[in-house]
């Protein structure tokens, strides 16, 4: 579609894939709003987007994705600034190997990867709705596949035990189930949601202090290997604005291609759970959707 004079929001713009994915669709000329934490590298990379693409219509919103009141002022700064919302691309997120808790007391890599995008997502349906034709777009990975054994619903928070690797696969898992309710959901709106793996990208993913151990040394060691964060950055441009991907919702998509889902990425059931407990989740934590 046409990005003239559409708005476009883009979780994690500041590098990697998210800040190739704000370039390409500054240059097809749609206002670009970088959604990022880090204030001065959300400025410095403005200030890049624009002079890449000529296009000085980009803006900046304040967002920390494991802070859900940040979440909700984030969502309502897009409310008051905009009348319009074409397309929220949900690139933001990480991996870390210690546990840790969110502001609201949530295991760390769940609610970045997860329970944030979730809430602010739902925050801006309406504006979607509004606006369309619409799309979201959803970064996942194949990392889904390592989910071996689903959501562990018993354990969403990983309370009993925390392994770095096995609670991002798991969010991954749930970027992908998520993807798959909200299109339910969404049937006959106009507003398409669609995930995306991006494939094995040199960013910064990792790259802040995040991985300690044998993960850190294995990311670093694979950096030789991986793609540029443009090429990264392609099919969730391709989701984003092709006129191909008009009408076509509940994918997952490899290289802007359908891509190959796990046995537990299928199930509906597990979809509709986990947007129920996520609903609860945010609810306990004073946070309720309605």
């Amino acid at each position: 579609m046409s990005m003239q004079g559409k708005v476009v929001m883009v979780t994690g713009a500041n590098a990697g894939i998210g800040f190739e994915t704000a370039v390409a669709v500054a240059a097809q000329g749609a206002t670009t709003v970088l959604a990022c934490r880090n204030r001065a590298r959300a400025e410095a990379a403005a200030k890049e987007v624009v002079s890449r693409t000529w296009n000085d219509d980009v803006a900046l919103v304040d967002l920390d994705l494991a802070d859900l009141s940040s979440v909700r002022r984030a969502a309502g700064d897009v409310g008051e600034r905009w009348d319009r919302l074409d397309v929220l691309v949900n690139n933001a997120g990480g991996t870390w190997s210690v546990r840790q808790a969110t502001a609201q007391g949530f295991e760390y890599t769940f609610g970045v990867n997860h329970l944030g995008p979730f809430y602010l997502t739902n925050l801006l349906l309406d504006r979607l709705r509004a606006s369309a034709p619409a799309r979201i777009v959803n970064v996942s990975s194949t990392g889904h596949h390592f989910a071996r054994k689903g959501m562990r619903f018993d354990d969403l928070q990983s309370e009993r035990h925390y392994d770095g690797f096995e609670a991002y696969c798991r969010t991954k898992l749930a970027n992908v189930l998520f993807t798959l309710e909200l299109a339910r959901r969404l049937g006959g709106t106009d507003v398409t949601a669609n995930a995306v793996h991006p494939g094995p990208v040199r960013s910064r993913f990792g790259m802040d202090g995040d991985l300690a151990g044998w993960s850190g040394v294995g990311i670093r060691l694979a950096r030789p290997f991986e793609i540029s964060p443009a090429r990264g950055a392609r099919t969730s441009v391709f989701l984003a604005t092709s006129p191909e991907m008009a009408g076509r919702t509940g994918g997952y998509w490899v290289r802007c291609k359908p891509g190959h889902l796990s046995r537990h990425a299928r199930d509906e059931a597990s979809a509709a759970r986990l947007w129920e407990e996520s609903e609860r989740l945010l609810a306990g934590a004073g946070f309720p959707l309605a």
